[in-house]
């Protein structure tokens, strides 16, 4: 683990080395309906610093996740702020094919997502759209593999994620991710998936639009590597790994991944890293 030497340490009224923030939220800001601590005064610090939120998440739309954001005790950010991943994949359907039609096979949110660019078609879909959350079946599967082998619909996953973490039915629990759920369509077309979220770079150049800044401008907070670091290292963003989610404290980062360049157990020490 890249321990927190005097050389993670900025100097007094040294200027930060980045002059905007992307978070994660899952893991990083909550677990399900519960602030993780410092949270809330880690947000309340960086207040006049650029901030966006990217999320792999496709179930909710901006508005709800600004929701819920403040109904557990932030203060709610302007939707504008929120890429999620079916936000990113409606739009990135939307400049491949405008007025595209599709499939989709996840929560309510993802077809809403949807929906705003393109309209629902099971049988002439141009794309098979998988994501997180209730809505997998054996007659789901079926007609996706047929709309893909029979009528050459491409195959887009939200999200790489093979596990989340999640509360389901009042328990915290691990749950499928949109990369364990596309895995049927895979195995039965043989056709490899379009992923959209992160390590994939369209979330983070989505909230950089919206913040007006480039890579060299920001930090990633995110607590796991394989998506939220590896994602924003690819891009030249600086990272913050917190291991507030499911990579815990201790836990050995994956040899084919760079350190992230901030390695820290809870955002509370990030922020007094930063003196905010």
């Amino acid at each position: 683990m890249n321990e927190l030497t005097e050389q993670n340490l900025p100097e007094a009224n040294q200027q930060l080395p980045f002059s905007a923030i992307l978070l994660d939220m899952d893991g990083v800001l909550f677990h399900g309906m519960n602030p993780i601590d410092g949270a809330m005064g880690f947000m309340e610090a960086i207040t006049n610093i650029p901030h966006a939120f990217i999320t792999n998440n496709p179930i909710r739309l901006p508005q709800a996740v600004a929701d819920k954001l403040e109904h557990i005790g932030f203060k709610r950010p302007s939707e504008k702020l929120i890429v999620t991943a079916g936000e990113a994949t409606s739009a990135w359907l939307a400049q491949q094919k405008p007025g595209y039609s599709f499939f989709a096979v996840g929560a309510e949110g993802l077809h809403q997502s949807l929906n705003q660019y393109g309209n629902e078609d099971p049988e002439n879909a141009d794309f098979v759209v998988v994501g997180e959350g209730e809505g997998i079946n054996y007659e789901a599967i079926i007609t996706g593999i047929n709309l893909i082998i029979k009528k050459g619909a491409r195959l887009i996953s939200t999200n790489p994620d093979t596990s989340v973490d999640a509360v389901y039915r009042g328990k915290r629990v691990i749950m499928p991710g949109g990369g364990a759920l596309v895995a049927p369509f895979v195995a039965a077309t043989g056709q490899q998936p379009v992923t959209i979220g992160k390590p994939e770079p369209l979330l983070y150049e989505m909230a950089m639009q919206v913040l007006g800044v480039k890579a060299s401008d920001c930090l990633m907070i995110g607590d796991r590597p394989d998506t939220d670091i590896i994602g924003a290292q690819k891009l030249g963003i600086k990272s913050a790994l917190v291991r507030t989610g499911r990579f815990a404290p201790g836990a050995v980062l994956p040899l084919s991944m760079q350190k992230p360049d901030w390695d820290i157990n809870s955002l509370s020490e990030l922020q007094r890293l930063f003196s905010w």
